[in-house]
């Protein structure tokens, strides 16, 4: 009996025509298409939630274009989502888009959004009590419920082992994606799988998916409410693990019993955009599919599969300016078949291609063929809705400020550079920065390749699936981005736990361009500022804070209130850090270190801003710098620290340094006192390698001392001592090493092993500084020559 026959001799005691899938499939996709059109059903029921039905027309739509989702999220907690993904090649999307060109009705039978979601929120719950993670899962994938990870069976792995095969997705290839759809009979294929399915389910019941009960149960009452309506016409597509439970004669009393006192939630949904690189992942919002590429290849080839893939690696590599020829592409696909005729396949599947690009077109390389894995097999596809979808409003504008900024979503990861300086790219900028603010991370700041200045920016930019449920989440905010922005900012300013938050959260204020929220934010950073006395939380926020400083030229932005805040954040660093210095253990002390690298920076920013009566605020650190530098009491890290930035400063000549090293270094210095002083001044990143390199006195001290560490002493400040010198480029330390095993100090005359390093005497070479001059007068730009001297620039002396 053909499929038709038997289609048409199903009555409404038969039942329905069940297509038992795997989800995203090409092998089923194209099988249920088979069967559509030969069964010709008058309503097909397809595995998803039913509040989706309202959304099916918009699959018709000529600007939805797979991959998309089905995104269902509590309206009261828009961060509890869910995802049903489809691919063109999924079998649910075929049904869909069959039923809208036949005009005939479709609808999902799973079970509700409303108590998937409520599920998940119990679940949550449950793991927060017993303090043990919870994995999301994929709402819509195959068959992968929640439920006791010991307990579950993997349908697919159980038939591949009962068939002789240890690797599932290959005994699938083999069996149903390679083979045709049925010669003469369509449901052909899904008559042998739900055989295999009622197998499995006679001996492992649920299979460890308890939650698939009542799923089954949901689908059954949705399958009599259709066959009630269209008696005989009724085609169901789902997984094939379910297939056997809905054939299942059960009671309608039964099937209402299980759904019973379900918990809910108010839910809303919309279709979104996917990728196949999510559609590759197993954990969140995935759906296992270790090649999305790949599959889809397999399901839109018209004829010749293989052939036509390994000329699509052949121009990705070609564009890649690797050497592929035809003759490539014709030796790998008969090495391809050879594979798969030697390891009895019906067809070259994915591994045997694999293996032909390997040694056909990448030499043996797994690196090129790392590319080919992640552009083609998995692949950068990124699908589209169209703008009549559903959204929240908040969707909705930053649709429309993507567009007119033309900063198109993308699934392939791509870099921005913005000039803040030209109007359009400075809008940029501020929408990347109030989504960041807003927790929707569509883009994150990277280092600039050029310019460094404050008006140059660089965005990484890549558009993850996921984005739309954090728009979904920042939507209670506000319906713009800006309102949400600024709503967001000043609760996170009110809520913030230590100074430090409220300072970052300033400077993203202003790099956001949010000029209603800085008020608030400010009033909170005066408030804190007064009321913390911390001085290690003043000295974490002034950075931020002076940082933030820096933006008012470039975007134009009003900061004087913020120089007042940071004016008087400084104050109360100077007088507090001398004291919080003291008694201070190895780590503190360190951290500390850190503190004062950061005031420092700042207070270089921060410029000659008076500093509420007491002199300039660079004045007013040095002061609190030489203090630091000649207290006992305080660590020995900061202490050299404090010397090496007034030295830095120019505040401190060489012989007051030398002397002050030589004071420390002194037999009577604890040795890992003087260990750490020495970190202080010449480790942590300061070039303190090159000052050792130039100034051979100092380097003479710090040998001298370490040649006069007692041997008991030593192991105890060699780590510290390494730590330090080993931060220093190889350059560096290969010329410390000539200078020493030469002798420090000896560098101005001759040695025993010849004469003195070049640059290193007591005494200026004129010849070599003369050889220095038309460098400085370039860069001077002194080009005029004074015809009154000897031809010297004119002002020059000496």
């Amino acid at each position: 009996m053909t499929g038709v026959e038997r289609a048409a001799g199903q009555g409404a005691g038969a039942g329905p025509v069940l297509l038992g899938v795997r989800h995203h499939g090409p092998g089923s996709a194209r099988a249920v298409r088979a069967a559509l059109e030969e069964v010709r059903p008058r309503v097909v029921l397809i595995e998803g939630p039913p509040e989706a039905d309202a959304l099916i027309p918009l699959a018709a739509d000529d600007e939805m274009r797979p991959p998309v989702a089905l995104l269902a999220h509590a309206v009261e907690e828009p961060g509890r989502s869910a995802f049903w993904p489809l691919a063109d090649f999924s079998p649910e999307w075929v049904a869909l888009r069959w039923a809208l060109e036949h005009d005939v009705p479709a609808r999902f039978i799973d079970l509700p959004a409303t108590h998937t979601l409520a599920w998940g929120r119990q679940e949550d719950e449950t793991a927060a009590e017993d303090e043990r993670p919870v994995e999301a899962g994929t709402a819509g994938d195959v068959d992968t419920a929640p439920g006791p990870a010991d307990l579950r069976i993997d349908p697919l792995g159980v038939l591949a082992e009962a068939a002789g095969h240890d690797d599932p997705e290959r005994w699938w290839e083999d069996v149903v994606e390679h083979r045709g759809a049925g010669e003469g009979d369509a449901l052909a294929p899904f008559t042998a799988l739900e055989e295999a399915m009622a197998a499995l389910r006679e001996t492992y019941a649920s299979g460890g998916h308890d939650r698939d009960l009542v799923r089954e149960a949901c689908m059954r009452l949705q399958v009599r409410a259709a066959q009630r309506e269209f008696e005989d016409g009724v085609v169901v597509v789902c997984g094939a693990w379910h297939v056997p439970a809905l054939r299942q004669k059960t009671t309608v009393a039964a099937d209402r019993a299980l759904l019973k006192g379900l918990p809910k939630v108010k839910a809303d949904m919309t279709w979104v955009p996917w990728t196949h690189r999510r559609l590759s992942r197993t954990s969140g919002y995935g759906a296992g599919i270790d090649s999305p590429g790949w599959y889809g290849h397999l399901f839109s080839a018209p004829d010749r599969p293989v052939e036509r893939w390994l000329t699509k690696v052949a121009g990705l590599l070609r564009a890649e300016d690797r050497i592929v020829s035809s003759a490539h592409v014709i030796e790998a696909v008969r090495l391809a078949e050879t594979l798969a005729a030697m390891r009895g396949r019906p067809l070259p599947g994915l591994s045997e291609t694999t293996d032909a690009v390997r040694a056909v077109m990448c030499e043996g390389s797994d690196v090129p063929l790392a590319l080919v894995r992640d552009r083609l097999v998995v692949g950068d596809v990124l699908g589209e809705v169209p703008p009549t979808a559903p959204a929240v409003p908040l969707q909705r504008d930053l649709t429309r400020l993507q567009r007119r900024l033309r900063l198109k979503p993308e699934a392939l990861e791509r870099e921005v550079e913005l000039d803040l300086r030209k109007e359009n790219d400075a809008a940029r900028s501020r929408l990347l920065h109030r989504l960041r603010l807003l927790g929707i991370a569509w883009g994150e700041p990277a280092a600039s390749r050029g310019s460094t200045g404050t008006f140059r920016e660089t965005w990484r930019l890549r558009w993850e699936p996921e984005l739309a449920v954090r728009v979904a989440e920042a939507g209670v905010w506000g319906t713009t981005v800006l309102s949400a922005a600024t709503a967001k900012a000043e609760g996170d300013a009110v809520t913030a736990e230590g100074l430090a938050d409220v300072t970052g959260l300033a400077e993203r204020c202003l790099l956001a361009e949010l000029p209603d929220a800085l008020p608030t934010v400010m009033r909170v950073l005066a408030d804190r500022a007064a009321l913390d006395t911390d001085v290690g939380h003043l000295a974490q926020a002034l950075p931020a804070l002076v940082r933030s400083l820096r933006y008012g030229d470039v975007r134009g932005t009003d900061t004087g209130a913020l120089a007042e805040v940071a004016a008087g954040l400084a104050e109360r660093v100077f007088v507090g850090l001398p004291p919080a210095c003291a008694a201070l253990d190895a780590d503190a002390a360190e951290e500390m270190r850190r503190h004062v690298d950061a005031v420092h920076g700042a207070v270089g920013l921060l410029g000659d801003a008076p500093a509420a009566g007491h002199g300039h605020l660079r004045g007013r650190w040095q002061s609190v710098l030489r203090v630091l530098s000649g207290r006992d009491t305080v660590p020995g890290v900061i202490r050299g620290r404090a010397v090496r930035l007034l030295l830095d400063d120019g505040e401190l000549a060489q012989d007051e340094a030398a002397l002050l090293m030589g004071l420390v270094l002194s037999p009577g210095t604890p040795p890992a006192d003087a260990a750490a002083w020495i970190e202080g001044f010449v480790g942590g990143g300061s070039g303190g390698g090159m000052l050792l390199v130039h100034d051979e006195r100092l380097l003479g001290l710090v040998d001298a001392w370490l040649t006069g560490v007692p041997a008991e002493a030593f192991t105890d400040v060699l780590p510290l001592l390494r730590r330090t010198f080993s931060a220093y480029e190889p350059g560096v330390r290969r010329t410390l090493g000539e200078l020493v095993r030469r002798g420090p100090g000896a560098g101005g005359g001759a040695t025993a092993d010849g004469p003195g390093t070049p640059g290193f005497a007591a005494e200026l070479d004129p010849a070599r500084a003369d050889a220095v001059l038309p460098v400085v007068r370039l860069l001077l730009g002194l080009d005029e020559v004074d015809e009154n001297t000897d031809n010297e620039p004119a002002g020059a002396t000496g």
